[in-house]
């Protein structure tokens, strides 16, 4: 009975310790079970500006649920996904949106990768190519053969040795 009431006593402890994990306050979400999808969405696709590498939706901080809370009212307000991304952006710049849009700006930051892979490919088929290519040699004249002729007799073996039987 003593163990039971230790491993109930547990499992009441850890059900208060996560408690807050599932609270949501009622200033961050929106009555319109579509509308909060909405939100959602668009909260997981704006960088949080303290965190810098999370979403706001993931992020604690607070200017990341003041964010929140004014997404949900730029929704609740009738604006468009898009539009709301164009008020985001138009306030803190492209740097709130997680995936930047493709424009005359970002052009490079779409490009360089693209352009850092395919000059690589090309500097390894130069390489490899010139690597693989024999080197052009000239034919040998009648002295240099006459000379390699006396190289290779001197380096010829003798007769190989017999066995005696």
């Amino acid at each position: 009975m003593r163990a039971l009431s230790g491993r109930l006593l547990a499992l009441l402890f850890a059900g208060l310790v996560a408690l807050p994990a599932f609270a949501v306050e009622p200033d961050e979400k929106l009555a319109d079970p579509a509308a909060e999808a909405r939100a959602r969405t668009l909260s997981e696709e704006l960088r949080c500006l303290v965190c810098q590498n999370q979403s706001i939706d993931e992020s604690d901080a607070a200017l990341a649920r003041d964010l929140r809370i004014l997404l949900r009212e730029r929704i609740a307000a009738g604006d468009s996904d898009e539009a709301v991304r164009d008020f985001l952006v138009d306030r803190y710049g492209e740097f709130i949106l997680l995936k930047p849009r493709l424009s005359a700006h970002t052009v490079l930051l779409w490009a360089t990768p693209i352009g850092a892979l395919l000059l690589g490919a090309a500097i390894a088929f130069g390489v490899m190519r010139r690597r693989g290519a024999p080197a052009a040699t000239a034919p040998l004249s009648e002295a240099e053969r006459a000379a390699l002729a006396r190289l290779e007799a001197a380096d010829a073996p003798a007769e190989p040795p017999t066995r005696a039987r």
